[in-house]
């Protein structure tokens, strides 16, 4: 996955990849070590090139920032997975829509059944990659028609996991 993110105002672009033990991070082009542990919600744990860091979101509103330490940063992040980002897409609501695993990882649970109809961005399936939990939204109204995903299951980046039209 690829992340745009601005920290006080600077762009940097973090790039995550699967690799056979954890995972693969570059920040801004540079291959770092980083392993990552989510100990409680909105607080992770990590340890950069050795170096131990806890960073602590805070979400309000309108704003998003992150405390590392007794610092605290303004933080923008453009998730490409997200339905915000998706909204200015030409895609159009019409049709059948797959909702695809935007990463390696395994389903936790399932939070609407076949047939059942659900809201855009409403919360559909919990995978979880890296230690954390990811709650895939549906990207439009609709209801869902398949559900291909099954609690437990591991899944690809690419894996279709449910179908809503």
């Amino acid at each position: 996955m690829v992340y745009d993110v601005s920290v006080g105002g600077k762009p940097h672009r973090l790039e995550l990849e699967k690799a056979e033990t954890g995972w693969k991070c570059r920040l801004d082009g540079k291959e770092i070590r980083v392993d990552a542990v989510l100990p409680r919600r909105d607080v992770l744990s990590l340890i950069v090139d050795g170096q131990a860091f806890e960073v602590k979101r805070e979400q309000t509103l309108t704003d998003l920032h992150m405390w590392v330490g007794s610092t605290r940063f303004a933080v923008e992040l453009r998730d490409p997975r997200s339905l915000r980002a998706r909204k200015g897409s030409a895609q159009d609501e019409k049709g059948p829509r797959k909702i695809v695993a935007p990463m390696p990882g395994r389903v936790v649970r399932l939070l609407v059944a076949e047939g059942a109809e659900v809201e855009a961005g409403q919360g559909m399936i919990v995978v979880e990659a890296m230690k954390m939990q990811n709650e895939i939204k549906s990207p439009k109204k609709g209801i869902v028609k398949k559900m291909a995903a099954a609690a437990g299951a591991a899944v690809n980046a690419g894996d279709v996991l449910a179908i809503v039209e």
